[in-house]
């Protein structure tokens, strides 16, 4: 009997924790935007901000993605990670199809899952009831924003630990990779002459490349190598072919 009461206490206590947690507010690109409590019902658009929530041990706490199948096909690594969570969109999803999922949270970003100007937009959802937290990466389409650094990789991954109330595990994370980071910048030393980079995403006719202010520009540099589409002010342009 004082094994159950332990037992039933602690189930308790862990309830009512998560019940009466302090509202958290994190910036995603121009807004503050409060949690009064941990999404429930989260939805993640394309392969990347998926995998976020993948290595924050989110699953759980989803019922579903968009935005894969419509452009590319997710690695064997990815695909065991979300094998229990349909797909609700190949591309851009619906206000329907969220609505349809009773999504409480939306992880997407400009030109990652919204369009300036769209019908699925911050403002769009909040009467819904969808708060919408919008990948740093994006944000240049929409307010003036320096060119990116593998910090915004980690303020994501840092804001969405906050928003799951799962901070220890982000910081964990983040703290691992800046020190993987480090490692190859240290291994990489003084480069004279970097090696010239072109990033393909996808497309046939016209490939979907990464301009300056896409994050794998920041990846590239990081490893020393010179993206050559990096004159192209734009995250994600098309490319005529390379150069």
């Amino acid at each position: 009997m004082k094994t159950l009461s332990l037992i039933v206490g602690a189930t308790f206590s862990l309830f009512a924790t998560a019940a009466f947690a302090a509202p958290v507010t994190v910036k995603s690109c121009n807004r503050d935007v409060t949690f009064d409590a941990a999404p429930s019902r989260a939805i993640s658009n394309d392969v990347n901000l998926t995998e976020m929530m993948l290595v924050l041990k989110l699953q759980d706490r989803m019922v579903g993605y968009t935005g894969v199948s419509g452009w590319k096909t997710l690695d064997e690594k990815i695909r065991d990670g979300v094998k229990e969570l349909p797909e609700l969109s190949p591309k851009y999803p619906t206000k329907e199809v969220l609505l349809g999922a009773d999504a409480d949270f939306y992880f997407a970003g400009w030109n990652y899952g919204m369009k300036v100007g769209g019908d699925v937009t911050p403002e769009t959802l909040q009467p819904l009831g969808i708060k919408v937290y919008e990948l740093t990466e994006s944000c240049v389409h929409i307010m003036n924003k320096a060119k990116p650094t593998m910090d915004d990789m980690f303020v994501d991954l840092l804001n969405i630990g906050k928003i799951f109330r799962v901070e220890d595990r982000a910081e964990a994370l983040v703290a691992g990779y800046r020190k993987e980071l480090a490692e190859i910048v240290k291994g990489v030393g003084p480069i004279d002459r970097p090696t010239r980079v072109f990033v393909y995403d996808s497309g046939e006719e016209k490939p979907f490349t990464s301009g300056e202010y896409g994050i794998p520009t920041a990846m590239i540099e990081a490893a020393g190598g010179k993206n050559i589409m990096d004159d192209v002010e734009k995250a994600g342009p098309k490319s005529p072919g390379s150069r």
